[in-house]
């Protein structure tokens, strides 16, 4: 499928969905970062919808400008995944049991480790960069300081919602890790505090929507807000480097000889420094992952209908970019007054994963199809492998 060229005001609208299924919300989003006065271009990908800040599935093309509440709360939100030389037989025949060992290795919801993890105790894990990453956390923005202890108990955790960890098995029978998760709290926290500082700046006042308040480069908030983006981002991939590291020595404890390929790993709710068009960009993705061409990604859907692992083309019209996800399509709310605990077991049926009231907005109901997210970017990401989950952690 290729685009369709909405109209919008400074720049048009290039979307890989109907126009005419798109929440009425979610378009005047769009039409709105459109006049953004240093907007450059717009992409939108098949699973758009409604998001506080910005459209989830929109690629912002910039010039010299960040909007931070439109990369969100949860900085470097992404995904890894890590194939094994196990086979689907190899699995133990009580997949209850793997999933309680999981839970016990990484901390979910809102629980942290008792102790920070050393990532010299990881097997597998790479050493190098940790003194200089946690050295930068001195010189992130003065209010999150007091979080230091809390951010250390916190990296190699999964957090809640829509994130999780699985053991996949793909259509070779091979088994994979795969994980989805960001920056936590203190991502959260360093977000908060950037918003509010730009929607207080006076070149923000007359923006069609004040979520769109944006730091420009050249000035110190801008310089601020980077600084701390970065870090979060670093972060947030880190964050799923140790969880990958402590779920791949769970399935190493029970199953001897047991390795694991290169991991894949890839950001969608992130700042990128890009060039498109021949023009230095800031490439906000926000529910969007990078598809440059050969590079790999890793799109999921719900916790019954599995994970695509691609390949982007490379495609220029998308700022070579492509879906993150299936994308919600009701609520939180709306999906815990739809469905009940008897239709959340129904429809994880052969997924050993958490079937309690606690998770019920997190049905594969309330997301949109997966399959045709995939067919709708087909000029945009090749797959390379569909992985269906027979173990599911949430948080």
């Amino acid at each position: 499928m290729s685009y369709t060229e909405v109209a919008g005001t400074r720049v048009p609208i290039r979307m890989w969905a109907d126009p005419d299924t798109v929440e009425p919300q979610a378009m005047e989003q769009l039409l709105n970062a459109t006049r953004l006065p240093w907007i450059h271009g717009l992409a939108v990908m098949p699973d758009v919808h409604y998001g506080k800040g910005a459209t989830v599935g929109s690629v912002i093309a910039t010039r010299d400008a960040v909007s931070p509440a439109a990369v969100g709360v949860d900085i470097g939100c992404g995904m890894t995944a890590v194939r094994s030389n196990l086979a689907a037989g190899d699995l133990p025949d009580d997949l209850g049991k793997l999933r309680s060992a999981l839970e016990k290795a990484v901390p979910v919801g809102f629980a942290a480790h008792k102790r920070p993890v050393d990532p010299r105790q990881v097997h597998g894990l790479p050493t190098a960069g940790w003194d200089r990453f946690w050295a930068g956390f001195d010189r992130l923005a003065g209010p999150v300081q007091k979080r230091r202890e809390r951010a250390a108990h916190q990296m190699g955790t999964l957090g809640g919602g829509n994130h999780f960890l699985e053991v996949c098995v793909d259509g070779d029978e091979a088994v994979w890790l795969v994980l989805h998760s960001g920056s936590r709290n203190i991502g959260k926290e360093l977000a908060e505090y950037h918003i509010e500082r730009a929607r207080g700046l006076p070149h923000n006042r007359d923006l069609p929507d004040r979520d769109l308040a944006a730091f420009v480069t050249g000035t110190r908030e801008m310089e601020d807000y980077r600084r701390d983006l970065y870090w979060a981002q670093e972060y947030a991939r880190r964050n799923r480097d140790i969880m990958m590291g402590l779920a791949c020595d769970v399935l190493r404890r029970r199953i001897p000889g047991v390795r694991y390929g290169d991991a894949v790993s890839c950001h969608h709710n992130y700042v990128a420094e890009e060039t498109h068009d021949g023009v230095p960009l800031l490439v906000t993705r926000k529910g969007a992952i990078r598809a440059g061409e050969g590079e790999y990604g890793i799109i999921p859907g719900s916790m019954a209908t599995g994970t695509y692992i691609v390949r982007g083309l490379g495609n220029p019209d998308s700022f070579e970019s492509a879906a993150y996800g299936a994308g919600r399509r009701m609520s939180r709310n709306r999906a815990k007054r739809r469905f009940t605990r008897e239709d959340l077991v129904a429809q994880t049926a052969g997924v050993e994963v958490r079937t309690d009231t606690g998770v019920l907005d997190e049905i594969p109901a309330a997301y949109k199809d997966l399959s045709a997210v995939i067919e709708a970017q087909t000029d945009l990401v090749e797959v390379v492998a569909h992985l269906r989950q027979v173990v599911c952690v949430k948080g």
